[in-house]
Formats: structure tokens, sequence, C-alpha cells
């Protein structure tokens, strides 16, 4: 599932609070984030329609819940930059994250520790298919 900057950003607010109405979401957003309550509905209603949000009504209240995985949906995005942008490359993305964005000791250690996990995975594999 594609999604527009806009629609992250609505997705992320109802990820960390769910269900929630769309003055919720408006009021969640980063103050620089200056959408009339018209755009939110316009940008839920599409979400809707991708079958990224459901929208349930209480009175004449509706309440929007994500009945998509954020982890998965940043998975299936990262997927995307990766093989459109850097032909399925996975070295770029590495360089960009150590040498660009200035990695903290404990991201530097969290991805040293996915790395030789990764490997270990590789060695158990290449035994079973022996």
């Amino acid at each position: 599932m594609k999604l527009s900057e806009a629609e992250w950003q609505i997705m992320n607010a109802l990820w960390k609070k769910n269900p929630a109405t769309a003055r919720e979401i408006i009021d969640s957003l980063d103050e620089d984030v200056r959408w009339a309550y018209t755009t939110v509905k316009t940008m839920l209603t599409r979400l809707a329609v991708k079958k990224a949000v459901a929208e349930t009504k209480r009175g004449n209240t509706s309440f929007y819940t994500p009945l998509v995985d954020q982890q998965m949906t940043r998975r299936n995005a990262l997927q995307n930059v990766v093989d459109r942008m850097l032909d399925g490359a996975v070295a770029p993305l590495m360089s960009f994250l150590i040498e660009d964005r200035k990695l903290s000791d404990r991201e530097r250690k969290e991805l040293i520790r996915m790395l030789r996990n990764a490997d270990r995975k590789g060695e158990s594999d290449d035994r079973d298919h022996k």
C-alpha cells in the first residue's frame, strides 16, 4: 500500500491513539501542520478506500481505527524505496544510515546485533540445506 506524506502523518497519529476522531487527529499533529478539518476528513476517506482505516459512527461522530499494522506498513514502504530508488541494493541505504544519519551508539550496537543474528541465521540455513 502506497501512502502519501500526508497520509503517513494521519496514520502515525492513529497508530499512537486509536480509535480517534478527525478532531483528535488534528490536535495530535505537529504544530506546523495546519490542515482544515475537511482536509483531514478527505484524507481519512481516502485511507478508508485504501482499506488502511476503518470508520465507525457513534451518534454523529466518526471514529477511525487503523486496519494496517505499523511495522508491516513501514517495511513495505522501505522495500518499495529500496527497489525503486536503489534498484534493490541495500548497501547505499546502509551507507546513508551509517554516514549521513550519524547513528547513535545505541543504534549502531543494535545494527551490529541484527547483522550478527542474520549471519548466524544464514549459517544455520546453510547447514540445513547441505
